[in-house]
């Protein structure tokens, strides 16, 4: 129960800076009704994540204070609905040009990504490699684990799908992401089970090439 109450403090702290841009801790104070104390805990803790910055001002009199404005990385916090603009586009663009067209755009995507990623998942070993990929996924939100099977297999997880709105209206997006795996881990790779199609995860197996 505490941290529902935490979070949902945090959340309204969080609009009231969307809201007014600059608030300082008495302010926030009294329009929460918690003590100051409280609100300076949840403060640190937006700042700490990297949601909320500072600054301090003079005043004519007494000690300074400090304004607290959200963060570029803030905007991650709230709401946003780039699904529903994506698969807008895709279907103008599906109407104008066909399915061949939309292919070859997945394809470039999945291009791009492979030249960014590819130097951070270099590496001799493929364990380093998988941990690498892992790694990459997890930033990008993907809730991704993964396990050591034997010496040259391993089994990938992702447990959550950022674009599952477009991946389940398009499957090159999931056809796309085994062919980045593939070229990226320079390793075999099967998927065999998928969210898009109704799993509870997507599962990667992942074998040295012989």
């Amino acid at each position: 129960m505490e941290q529902e109450v935490a979070y949902s403090t945090r959340e309204y702290i969080m609009q009231m800076l969307k809201i007014h841009g600059e608030l300082s801790t008495k302010a926030i104070t009294e329009s929460l009704g918690i003590t100051g104390m409280a609100v300076r805990r949840h403060l640190e803790s937006l700042k700490n994540d990297g949601y909320i910055t500072y600054r301090t001002v003079k005043q004519p009199m007494g000690r300074p204070v400090s304004l607290y404005s959200l963060t570029h990385h803030a905007e991650d916090f709230f709401p946003k609905n780039y699904h529903s603009l994506a698969l807008d586009l895709l279907q103008e663009l599906q109407g104008e040009a066909g399915d061949e067209i939309v292919s070859q755009l997945f394809d470039k995507r999945k291009e791009t990504l492979r030249k960014k990623y590819m130097p951070i998942v270099q590496n001799e070993a493929l364990e380093s490699r998988v941990a690498a990929l892992a790694q990459i996924q997890n930033d990008n939100g993907y809730m991704v684990d993964y396990q050591k099977v034997s010496e040259n297999e391993y089994v990938l997880e992702e447990l959550n799908c950022p674009i599952s709105q477009v991946a389940n209206r398009y499957q090159d997006a999931c056809r796309c992401e085994l062919d980045l795996f593939e070229s990226l881990l320079g390793a075999d790779v099967k998927r065999t089970e998928c969210l898009a199609s109704g799993g509870k995860k997507c599962v990667y197996h992942i074998r040295q090439s012989t």
